[in-house]
């Protein structure tokens, strides 16, 4: 039994150092590449406390682990319906595959077990940060906000075995690690982008990815609702945009869009998973299926036939047009009205139709819009062209190749107050393909295999910009050859997991040596998932 001690992470070079601050003692340290190909029979009981994504801050390992048996309960605050709404969460994930009864109740009903606490004393932990003490006797998860019982829950669930994921019952046991973890994100933006235009998905398929995002405490999902080949949801005072704007896709297909019970749906399951809802409708730009829909946004007073290809910068809003701003103004304002989290994404990438007058032109009335409705703007690196509203993010989708001048330019606005969003193309853009053979995804920035997507770091990637500008990362799923569950599985996974990570974990846990061992230990959860990952040959995935 490893000698009970506080581990935090300083910051350390070497491979070695990083393993013990991931909290894995000598007694308990994480699997060696051989290791980790080796036959899942010999997989241990107990996995060792804090061998999970995203590395936690703090871990203390040491004591016996707790068991989940038939006699466990889980046990909430008295009167807190956030708690309870936790440990219901929790209840469902865990009944299935141990195939016990876990009932969820009142704190003082029962002894041991696990208990989910809220503690207002506990501010340090902030909004989402939490605390798990584990030992024979049971476990606790403390935190200061609900979101924060609800990301100590998923390395709770991490830290049983895989097949804690399954469906039907699973033989066990389900032991958890002792020791404590102490837990708060690095960034409060986490994000991961489902483009909903180049091909429709619907509600469940949007819930499948909500889930999936849940389990490495991704906390924002950003839909791109809008785009040449189709508008994806309903407006009342401008109805063709939906029934025809969006009866088409990528190649042709039937499209689709969500009507606003739909788009509730999504809203409430994702809060649900505490996740908040960032929607986006892309302007002047990425508006054919608009246009499209109604002639008068046309400068011409010509609509456009819909659009089924894959090019990008032919079309724009009539910037001079009074109907545009009307047009704008009814689509924020509905928009806004469903959707109770803080942004509101007006894209503005890829206007290479607008001129840069114009662009900042629309840009100067469409800030405000938003504003009025009560949303904080956020929009593409672009936006730093024009003046970005106070208080606005704007989203670097950049490369390593993009010019000195337009890095400059989007760093220049950080330096003047605009929040930083950090989504490099050539990084964290999970449609790139892996490999030229990879069969899925586009080129165009270049070949992202799982290690460039997560080695480099967010708060010095940008020259000139302050570290205090990144407010986040994004990893966004275009699809324009993305269809089908199965494709948006073998796209993000396995490296969604490493995005999350670069926005949770602290920056001195940062290195690959050992975050690769840690991301082959979740191939079996994966599969236990039904996720149809790809098995990049970077990572020493368990032998199947």
């Amino acid at each position: 039994m490893p000698v009970r001690q506080r581990r935090t992470f300083p910051r350390v070079l070497g491979a070695l150092l990083l393993v013990t601050a991931a909290g894995l003692s000598c007694a308990a340290a994480a699997p060696t590449a051989r290791a980790t190909t080796a036959d899942r029979s010999a997989a241990p009981d107990v996995r060792p406390l804090g061998q999970i994504v995203p590395a936690p801050a703090s871990v203390s390992p040491g004591g016996a682990p707790y068991a989940i048996t038939a006699a466990t309960r889980i046990r909430v605050d008295e009167d807190s319906r956030e708690s309870r709404a936790v440990g219901d969460y929790l209840a469902g994930l865990l009944r299935p595959s141990t195939g016990h009864p876990l009932p969820v109740v009142d704190e003082g009903e029962a002894r041991g077990g696990i208990l989910l606490r809220l503690s207002a004393r506990d501010r340090a932990l902030g909004d989402e940060g939490y605390r798990l003490q584990s030992g024979r006797g049971g476990i606790t998860l403390t935190a200061h906000r609900p979101a924060g019982l609800f990301r100590g829950v998923q390395t709770l669930r991490q830290q049983l075995p895989a097949a804690v994921e399954k469906d039907t019952v699973q033989p066990g046991p389900w032991k958890v690690a002792g020791g404590s973890i102490t837990d708060t994100p690095r960034y409060a933006y986490r994000g991961a982008m489902l483009d909903v235009s180049r091909h429709f998905f619907t509600v469940d398929q949007v819930k499948r990815y909500i889930d999936q995002l849940a389990l490495y405490k991704v906390n924002k999902l950003h839909l791109h609702l809008s785009d040449d080949q189709g508008w994806r949801i309903a407006i009342d005072s401008w109805p063709r945009l939906a029934t025809y704007g969006g009866s088409t896709q990528v190649g042709g297909g039937p499209g689709g869009y969500y009507t606003k019970d739909d788009y509730k749906e999504i809203v409430r399951y994702a809060a649900s998973r505490h996740q908040e809802v960032v929607p986006e409708i892309d302007l002047p730009g990425h508006t054919n299926a608009a246009l499209a829909s109604y002639a008068e946004l046309n400068c011409d007073g010509v609509a456009p036939p819909l659009y089924t290809g894959t090019s990008v910068g032919f079309s724009s809003l009539c910037v001079p047009k009074p109907v545009t701003y009307d047009f704008v103004d009814d689509v924020i304002r509905e928009i806004a009205a469903l959707t109770p989290g803080e942004y509101l994404h007006i894209g503005g990438d890829e206007a290479h139709s607008t001129a840069h007058a114009d662009y900042v032109a629309f840009m100067e009335k469409v800030q405000p819009i938003v504003t009025k409705y009560g949303k904080t703007v956020v929009g593409w690196h672009q936006l730093t062209g024009a003046t970005p509203a106070k208080g606005a993010l704007a989203q670097y989708w950049g490369l390593d190749r993009t010019s000195d001048a337009e890095k400059a330019q989007v760093a220049r606005a950080a330096r003047n107050g605009t929040g930083l969003i950090l989504s490099p193309a050539d990084r964290v853009y999970l449609d790139m393909k892996y490999t030229k053979d990879t069969k899925l995804g586009l080129a165009w920035a270049g070949y992202v295999e799982v290690q460039r997507s997560y080695d480099w770091n967010p708060a010095a990637y940008l020259p000139g910009a302050p570290a205090e500008a990144v407010k986040g990362v994004e990893a966004p799923l275009w699809t324009e050859t993305i269809s089908e569950d199965a494709h948006i599985d073998q796209m993000a996974f396995p490296r969604l997991p490493g995005v999350a990570e670069l926005g949770w974990s602290p920056a001195a846990t940062h290195d690959w040596e050992t975050y690769k061992v840690r991301l082959a230990a979740q191939g079996p959860r994966f599969e236990a998932l039904g996720i149809d990952y790809y098995r990049s040959p970077q990572v020493p995935w368990p032998a199947r």
